[in-house]
């Protein structure tokens, strides 16, 4: 694996490997106008697209900004479609072959292979080796302050310079992070790219590198800006966090959230969307009073004949994959048996049926 990232630009800017990259943008949004109006005139789009990128007159386009209320208000910023194709190719080509295998092994957001289920095992895994070697011990359980908002682009910049070598790609990463020129007053990175994804991963490898080898710290989780510390003492985990909050400010200019804090781990840890003890995993109250949120509002759109279907089914299916990680078997049972819907005549008796066989399913993979 080289040190950084050198003449590779023009031997990956290739007619082929922007096709892919098409390929992979419009998974799930191939209906959509915008994929299907380019896809009309594909040939020369993407002979345009990689022409710009050569000659360096390629720049983004202008984004589409729209509000979410899932799991938090946010803010998202999508670019136009072109512009998506070409973060695929910067991340498959450069991000992931050569950047990715650079993290540590226990960081587990939008990564292949990884995920929240993954990272809950981990965090099990290492209280469970932690409790039997060493006895009890504390969580430092911690998460940064509005971290996408917060990202300094010219950190993140100088980052990203210390693995491309390339004039060219380091050009293209300029206008990714900036949307232009440099711009020193610049903060945050949108949260809809693609690329965004891969860069706070980027910024907090930084952070990784120093749990890892400055403070030497073996039993450490993180996803994405949510991250776990498993220490001996109450006094280790303030002294770490301190640490820790000093090496955010001076090095990328973040700050811990208020909720960080230390406790027993008896308490158990709520990380990824459970609850994880020692001996099991639960699932948290918010998710447990989501669900019965919106069972509620189910079984009234059945009794007004309004309820659609075949997404309340894929949003039951979602449930019960995401809490058969855990100890849940009971709670799906009673969740399940409060659905109107399933009972009755509005539906086929086998959508149940099929739904309790998702479940144990669900269940033997665990």
């Amino acid at each position: 694996m080289p040190k950084k990232i050198k003449n590779l630009f023009l031997e990956k800017l290739t007619f082929e490997k922007m096709l892919q990259a098409h390929y992979r943008a419009k998974q799930h949004k191939t209906y959509k106008t915008e994929v299907i109006q380019y896809e009309l005139n594909l040939e020369n789009n993407i002979t345009n697209l990689v022409n710009n990128l050569k000659d360096g007159t390629y720049h983004l386009g202008k984004y589409f900004t729209f509000k979410i209320f899932e799991p938090k208000e946010r803010y998202i910023q999508a670019l136009p479609y072109k512009d998506r194709i070409v973060h695929q190719w910067y991340v498959e080509e450069f991000i992931k072959p050569y950047i990715v295998p650079k993290f540590v092994h226990t960081t587990f957001a939008c990564l292949t292979g990884k995920g929240t289920h993954k990272a809950t095992e981990e965090v099990q895994k290492q209280m469970r080796i932690y409790k039997r070697n060493f006895g009890d011990f504390w969580i430092l359980k911690c998460d940064i302050k509005k971290f996408f908002y917060s990202i300094n682009p010219c950190i993140l910049f100088n980052i990203m310079k210390r693995y491309i070598e390339d004039p060219k790609l380091l050009y293209l990463t300029q206008i990714l992070i900036f949307n232009g020129p440099i711009n020193k007053q610049q903060l945050g990175i949108p949260i809809g790219n693609y690329t965004s994804q891969f860069f706070a991963n980027i910024y907090l490898n930084e952070l990784d590198q120093y749990i890892k080898r400055e403070l030497k710290l073996k039993y450490y989780t993180r996803y994405m800006d949510d991250f776990v510390l498993i220490l001996k003492t109450k006094s280790d985990c303030i002294y770490m966090k301190k640490k820790i909050e000093e090496f955010l400010a001076q090095k990328l200019k973040l700050e811990l959230n208020d909720k960080s804090r230390y406790y027993p781990y008896k308490m158990g840890v709520n990380f990824c969307g459970y609850r994880i003890f020692t001996t099991h995993r639960l699932l948290r109250t918010a998710s447990k009073k989501k669900v019965k949120k919106n069972v509620k509002k189910w079984n009234q759109q059945y009794a007004n004949h309004t309820l659609d279907l075949d997404y309340t089914m894929q949003s039951i299916n979602s449930w019960l994959g995401h809490s058969s990680h855990c100890n849940s078997f009971q709670l799906q049972q009673k969740i399940l048996n409060r659905c109107d819907f399933l009972v009755s005549s509005y539906t086929d008796k086998k959508i149940e049926e099929n739904l309790i066989s998702d479940m144990i399913n669900y269940k033997s993979m665990d």
